[in-house]
């Protein structure tokens, strides 16, 4: 078990959904926050609700599709002598197209957010990370990544991705360890910037997303899965099921996921 207190965390993907969650149960821990993702506005909303729990925060806009983002994200980080403890990789896009219908250019951006942008900046801090006595790394996938689903080829291999890496860099280095947070249908926007074939968003809430686990509920589990360093923690209700059914009967995930809504 680890303790957050005094700590400090680096989130992606904080200004809506499971990383801003994330953040606000972090700053009750009393974990200071530095926090980043497109919405300017909406990063500062969440910066100042965790300042009321008496941490500190800082938040940067960046954009996870462009790597010149990402070397300002870490000079500003770094410039603040904010020595990172714990990093919550949680930036994403999904998607919703059918594979062959996908323009590579958006396969390339769904990889490039969910995927490079995370091992990239991971990179940027590895002097820091290599010296540190401990650093932790929550990395937040999908139930999607364990395995194929329709209309997400691009997505499922971005957090399949993930995986390899992540769980590689966990094995090699005795001061890090990796906490993989694989949610299934939580209730928040992700859906409505998720991308159709073309690049376009589809800017929908899909009713299986609108009816998924509470966002809050989401973030309490994953932060007690970081403070027990625990290598995997499945996140939703009964969808999450298909990734045991997926592991001993591929027979029937192979039924059920055919006929399961991808939306």
């Amino acid at each position: 078990m680890i303790h957050l207190l005094n700590k400090n965390a680096l989130i992606t993907g904080a200004s809506s959904g499971i990383g801003a969650a994330i953040a606000k149960r972090l700053a009750k821990e009393g974990c200071n926050l530095f926090l980043t993702g497109q919405n300017e506005k909406r990063l500062l909303e969440t910066k100042e609700i965790c300042e009321k729990e008496g941490v500190k925060a800082y938040y940067h806009p960046g954009d996870f599709s462009d790597f010149q983002s990402i070397d300002k994200l870490a000079e500003t980080v770094k410039n603040i002598d904010f020595n990172v403890d714990l990093f919550v990789l949680n930036a994403g896009i999904s998607q919703r197209s059918l594979g062959l219908d996908t323009d590579f250019a958006t396969d390339e951006k769904i990889m490039q957010v969910n995927y490079w942008s995370h091992v990239y900046l991971i990179k940027k801090f590895k002097d820091e990370i290599i010296a540190s006595e401990h650093v932790n790394i929550a990395v937040t996938t999908s139930l999607a990544g364990l395995f194929g689903f329709p209309l997400r080829t691009s997505y499922c291999s971005s957090k399949h991705a993930l995986f390899g890496f992540f769980e590689s860099l966990d094995l090699e280095y005795q001061n890090i360890n990796v906490t993989f947070l694989i949610p299934g249908r939580i209730n928040t926007p992700i859906s409505k910037s998720a991308l159709l074939g073309n690049g376009e968003k589809y800017s929908k809430m899909d009713e299986g997303q609108a009816k998924g686990l509470d966002v809050d509920k989401a973030a309490a589990k994953a932060v007690k899965a970081i403070k027990k360093e625990k290598h995997r923690q499945l996140i939703g209700k009964s969808e999450i099921l298909m990734a045991y059914i997926n592991r001993y009967m591929p027979w029937l995930y192979y039924k059920i996921a055919k006929n399961i809504s991808p939306t």
